[in-house]
């Protein structure tokens, strides 16, 4: 069951627009997770092809690391996907919309949001977690650097050693989280639902972290156990080299749809969209301009 909190009116672009910001239950939390699985199951290959990216650059940083003596930033970074994943994660929010509408959900579909009029704001604050997560890494090194110095670990089982065995890997853990939790909770505070908000209402990026905060604010105890459980997924589908992230990203992607749905109030007065002319069939000599549907001519 939801509460509904009104907010103020806000003035953008001289349109008086309101978002209407509700209490939710943890009960709504298993029904987003529902929901985004349901999701995931309708269009699971777009899924894993918007998120695949994500496994495949860990692998990426795993050789990195094997190979150019960076092994103490392996879990920071892995870790930071977090901060800059409800950015990365915009097709799959178009992709839960369209189905939401009762529309058909393909993969050229996904790449509409770039056509999306708040697509400026989304970049912002995009560009936004990018900073927040560039400054995590280079907290994490510096985290390191004064615990252990600037001798490299030379293997992975001296690595381990180093840090699960001494004093020292152990305030390197304690401090090390304490830090990442922080950056944790203001990527949680200012994107739980800034991205569809902007996608759906085409709030500016001011407005959407307004009520993004607002969001947090009046659920905290709701926001914290979404912000666990997306660690823990992430955790989960980390450990088999990265592989499980196929799943688990397109998941949490489609789930954080449904998250904002429950959390904002719906535009009691949408705007009308024009419906789009079926693709019709596609042949060889339209190639390359296939790839890009959003240019071809109406």
């Amino acid at each position: 069951m939801t509460t509904v909190f009104a907010r103020p009116k806000l003035q953008v672009f001289g349109v008086s627009t309101a978002f209407v910001v509700r209490k939710i239950s943890f009960s709504d939390l298993g029904d987003a997770l529902r929901l985004g699985w349901e999701d995931f199951k309708a269009v699971p290959t777009h899924a894993v092809v918007l998120c695949v990216i994500y496994p495949v650059l860990g692998l990426v940083l795993f050789r990195l690391v094997i190979g150019y003596s960076v092994l103490p930033l392996l879990f920071p970074l892995a870790a930071g996907f977090t901060l800059i994943g409800p950015f990365a994660a915009l097709g799959l929010y178009e992709l839960s919309r369209r189905r939401e509408r009762g529309e058909e959900a393909a993969v050229w579909d996904a790449m509409q949001v770039l056509r999306a009029p708040s697509f400026g704001a989304m970049l912002e604050l995009g560009i936004l977690l990018l900073v927040l997560f560039g400054t995590w890494i280079a907290a994490a090194d510096a985290i390191y650097i004064a615990t252990f110095g600037h001798a490299p670990a030379a293997t992975i089982p001296d690595f381990a050693t180093r840090v699960l065995t001494t004093p020292e890997g152990w305030s390197l853990i304690i401090v090390g989280c304490g830090v990442g939790f922080l950056f944790a909770v203001v990527a949680l505070c200012v994107s739980v639902v800034s991205f569809p908000l902007m996608l759906d209402r085409h709030a500016t990026a001011i407005d959407a972290i307004r009520t993004s905060l607002r969001a947090v604010r009046e659920n905290p105890f709701a926001m914290a156990v979404w912000g666990l459980i997306v660690a823990v997924l992430l955790a989960i589908g980390s450990l088999p080299a990265f592989v499980g992230l196929a799943v688990v990203l397109p998941v949490l992607g489609h789930a954080t749809w449904h998250l904002y749905r429950k959390l904002v109030e719906p535009d009691p007065n949408p705007p009308e969209e024009q419906p789009r002319p079926p693709i019709g069939h596609r042949y060889a000599a339209d190639f390359p301009a296939s790839l890009f549907p959003w240019s071809r001519e109406r």
